[in-house]
């Protein structure tokens, strides 16, 4: 039985500030992939994108994904790029409900910014570059189990909206 509840989507959709809503409101653990990769490598996502590469990071977070397949009763909160893998989408499909938090690139580009931190987003217009990003990324985004929209909707209204689907769907059982 699925027993975590995953939150994928682009940069800016929410993920994490979301992930901790539901966690609080759960009691559940929260497990943010980018924060996991910071904390294994010691290096800021920025730095480990500068010094060694997206293919190294992308290898430390399949690795950090597969370790995650014991878990249970945890918000994982994914990078937006971590659904790019098909080792790492048929794992979080199998360990949990995936919910993608779909929001439109003119909001993603007023949630991030200049883009600083987001080394996919260096030197460039965020509005463009999360166009582009989304546009080589939905179809993998549209494999989750759920889709969640968050245009004008607070934090804790989407988390309301992903604890009523994981209720639904028998993730979370009812006190």
């Amino acid at each position: 039985m699925k027993m975590n509840l995953i939150l994928t989507g682009p940069m800016g959709s929410g993920k994490s500030t979301v992930g901790r809503v539901i966690a609080a409101e759960l009691g559940w653990e929260l497990l943010d992939t980018d924060l996991l990769i910071e904390e294994t490598t010691g290096l800021s996502i920025p730095t480990l994108f500068r010094e060694k590469g997206e293919r190294y990071f992308r290898r430390v977070e399949q690795e950090i994904i597969q370790g995650l397949s014991e878990k249970t009763k945890a918000v994982i909160a994914t990078g937006g790029g971590a659904v790019l893998d098909e080792g790492n989408r048929r794992v979080l499909l199998g360990i949990g409900l995936v919910i993608y938090l779909k929001t439109t690139p003119v909001v993603l580009g007023k949630r991030i910014g200049r883009g600083d931190g987001r080394p996919l987003l260096t030197g460039k217009d965020p509005v463009v570059a999360v166009t582009e990003l989304l546009k080589a990324r939905e179809l993998y985004y549209q494999q989750a189990d759920a889709v969640v929209t968050t245009d004008g909707r607070t934090p804790a209204q989407i988390a309301e909206a992903v604890i009523m689907l994981a209720r639904r769907q028998g993730i979370i059982k009812e006190d």
